[in-house]
């Protein structure tokens, strides 16, 4: 008995060790895996590169309606009519010849936007400053266009005129020539007398103008022979060819008729381009006329514009300094 039990001993002995070999064989082998699992854990994770956009790539509706809404407008619109009046005025300064009035008003169109353009920068360091002239010039701004567009308006009406009412005189105000011939103005004016002579031929024209300094005629001559030429009878023209101003063509116009008539008028007819018509209204008043206005219609629209634009200075100019001409 003691025998066998002290087998079972030896057995239970060698299978012991057995046992505890296959636990420390499993125990290194989680301690060798454990730093290899730390070591895959502290690497560095590698971010995916962002997607290159093309240079030019179609926005979206999306990005179109939030880049038109968040736009500066009012300094958009600025910029690009500088751009604008300033190309204009260089095309009718370089392109175009009798339109400096035009390159004018284009120019001072540019500075008023360039003032509105540059005004907030100008605000970041002088915020009150700023704030004050903008306030002063936009009110004198609004009162000069207000000013200049009642002016236009009474040019407007003028040029209408009255070409049915008759007369029985008329002078015709003279405008330059060339020395190719009358200028443009001037032979609008001269067509517009041939047809008012033609629609009243009771009426006697006095073709009024003197010679200017670099005219190979007087405008009072060249209108005189023009209008023959159309088939006016030279009876019916008188040639007043001493003035050099409106004024002195209705004065100079009217000593003529006295002259020959031994009478003054007291309503006389003037034939101009449509756009002076008001203007040489104020001077017959001056005068002591009452005027029938009878218009000669400006055949190039362009000059017509740059000449309407160009009158309310001219009107002013008389209302300012009207007392120069007496």
């Amino acid at each position: 008995m003691a025998k066998e039990a002290e087998a079972k001993a030896k057995k239970a002995g060698a299978k012991a060790p057995a046992k505890k070999d296959a636990a420390s064989k499993k125990t290194a082998a989680k301690k060798a895996a454990a730093p290899k699992k730390t070591a895959a854990k502290k690497a560095p994770v590698k971010t995916p590169e962002p997607e290159k956009k093309p240079l030019f790539r179609k926005k979206t509706i999306a990005e179109k309606t939030v880049a038109f809404k968040t736009r500066n407008w009012s300094a958009w619109f600025c910029w690009t009519g500088i751009a604008l009046f300033t190309l204009l005025a260089l095309f009718f300064h370089f392109c175009m010849v009798g339109y400096s009035f035009t390159v004018t008003v284009c120019l001072g169109i540019v500075a008023v936007l360039l003032f509105y353009g540059l005004i907030p920068f100008f605000a970041k360091k002088y915020p009150i400053t700023a704030r004050r002239l903008k306030g002063v010039v936009s009110v004198l701004l609004c009162i000069g266009i207000l000013i200049a567009g009642i002016t236009e308006f009474f040019i407007l009406k003028a040029s209408f005129g009255q070409p049915e009412e008759t007369c029985d005189y008329a002078v015709v105000l003279g405008a330059k020539v060339r020395h190719d011939g009358p200028s443009v103005s001037l032979m609008d004016r001269i067509y517009g007398a041939r047809d008012y002579l033609q629609a009243h031929p009771e009426v006697i024209a006095i073709v009024s103008g003197g010679q200017g300094p670099d005219e190979p005629m007087t405008e009072a001559r060249c209108m005189y022979e023009e209008l023959i030429k159309l088939g006016i009878d030279e009876n019916r023209i008188w040639l007043e060819d001493r003035a050099t101003s409106t004024w002195e063509n209705l004065n100079f116009s009217l000593n003529l008729i006295e002259e020959k008539t031994g009478a003054r008028p007291e309503k006389i007819g003037i034939i101009s381009s449509e756009y002076h018509l008001f203007r040489a209204s104020l001077f017959a008043n001056s005068v002591g006329v009452e005027s029938v206005l009878i218009p000669a219609r400006t055949s190039i629209i362009s000059q017509r514009i740059n000449h309407l634009m160009r009158e309310v200075v001219g009107v002013w100019h008389y209302l300012i300094l009207g007392g120069q001409y007496q």
